[in-house]
Formats: structure tokens, sequence, C-alpha cells
């Protein structure tokens, strides 16, 4: 059974009904109908990025987002990171005021940096520690090019995957782009060598997002999520049910 029932989400949300569907379909499809667990969203903030806040992309992406936590945590909100060269914002989006949520979140933000993934992956981290939450969690992490700081990207997220944190890189922009060959080696990092458990995948949406379809997109973030989940739990990262 869903966090949030389809009636909530027609009531509170009927622009995300379709996508709540489809998210549905998706989770029963990879095993994961009735699971519980936590959705992040972290959003690259940097120079590069300003073409897709112009044209919704973003915007969609929180959408899709938000449809899918629905089926996941029963609060009605996602907790959303803004990075660039530092960390812009920690706010959250919600199911009831999810129309233009982006643009009012980024009319208060200051100049588009450039990409510290380690800094944005720690406020998520901290976030997930104050919570209190016991639950896992999925961590959508949207970026269109590679971090200033590769070695700390890459112990943050060995150090990250002692915790109940399952990382999706998605990756905006041309796919033959030398600015993702950092993401494709973080994807592949030796397990135990680098990290207790593989907690992180990664694929592309390509140049216009918007035209990967709800269900595509759906696959493909939760995809590896669990193969993810059973590893964490023979590890005890994740608590066994």
């Amino acid at each position: 059974m869903a966090a949030i029932s389809l009636r909530k989400v027609e009531e509170t949300a009927p622009a995300l009904v379709s996508l709540y569907k489809t998210a549905g379909v998706s989770l029963t499809r990879h095993g994961l109908d009735g699971l519980r667990a936590a959705v992040y969203l972290v959003i690259d903030y940097s120079g590069s990025m300003r073409p897709y806040y112009d044209d919704g992309s973003v915007q969609t992406l929180a959408d899709r987002v938000l449809g899918l936590s629905a089926h996941l945590d029963d609060d009605g909100r996602v907790p959303v990171v803004f990075f660039s060269t530092d960390v812009d914002a920690v706010t959250d989006i919600a199911l009831a005021s999810h129309a233009g949520s982006v643009e009012r979140i980024v009319a208060g933000l200051g100049h588009m940096g450039r990409t510290s993934y380690h800094l944005a992956m720690d406020a998520v981290i901290d976030h997930y520690l104050d919570s209190g939450a016991t639950d896992p969690a999925l961590v959508v992490f949207q970026t269109d090019g590679g971090p200033i700081n590769k070695l700390a990207a890459e112990r943050y997220l060995c150090k990250a995957a002692r915790l109940p944190l399952f990382w999706q890189f998605v990756g905006f922009g041309d796919p033959g782009s030398r600015q993702f060959e950092f993401l494709r080696k973080l994807d592949e990092l030796a397990v135990p060598g680098k990290r207790i458990v593989d907690n992180a995948g990664f694929f592309h949406v390509g140049q216009d997002p918007r035209r990967v379809s709800d269900a595509e997109l759906y696959d493909r973030l939760v995809g590896e999520f669990p193969q993810w989940l059973a590893a964490a739990r023979a590890a005890g990262v994740v608590r066994a049910d």
C-alpha cells in the first residue's frame, strides 16, 4: 500500500495524479510496492544549469520525484538541496504547493557557481541523521557536470556507504560529454575494496530531460534500489524487517 493514497493526491496535487500512478507501476514492477523510504532531491545550481531552469526541466524533475515520494513517504514533502560552489539552499517541496516551487526557491538564491558534490552530500547526510529516520533513503542527485573536487566526492560516497542512503545520480546534458566520466567511475567503485556496498547508480536523461517518459524515468530511478536494499540489509547497513 502506498504511503499516501491516490485520493489524497487527487485532493492536494491533482496535476501529479498521472505521475503518482506511473510511479506506482514502476515500484510494483521492481518489487518495491509497500516499501517505506525517505526520498531526497539534490539539484545542481551551477551556471551551466540555467537553461534547464528556464525551460522547466528542473521543475519537471521535482514534480516527478514528488510523485514517486508519495508512494514511499507519508509526509507529502521531499527535502531538497540546491548546490553549486557551496550549498545554496536546504528546503523542501510539498505536494500541496508543488506548482512553481523551483522558481520560488531559486528566486531567493544568489550567484550560480560551480559544482561541489561533497558539500551537497554532506547536507543530505546531516539532514538524514538529524531527522532521526530509520527507513532507508533514495537520494536523487541531479547534475550536468563533474565535481570541482573529485577526491572529496569519492570519499563522501564511500563513507556514506555505511549509512542507509542510496545515491541515484541523474545527468542532464550530452551523454557523450567527458563531464560525466567521474560519475561513471563513481558508479563502478570497487566493493568491498572502496565501500561496503554499491550505494550509487548513474544514468543520463539527455539534453532535453522532459522528453524522457515518466515510465522510463521512474524505472531508472528505482532500478538499482532493490539490489542495494538486499546488499545493505545483508551488510547490516539497513535494518532487516
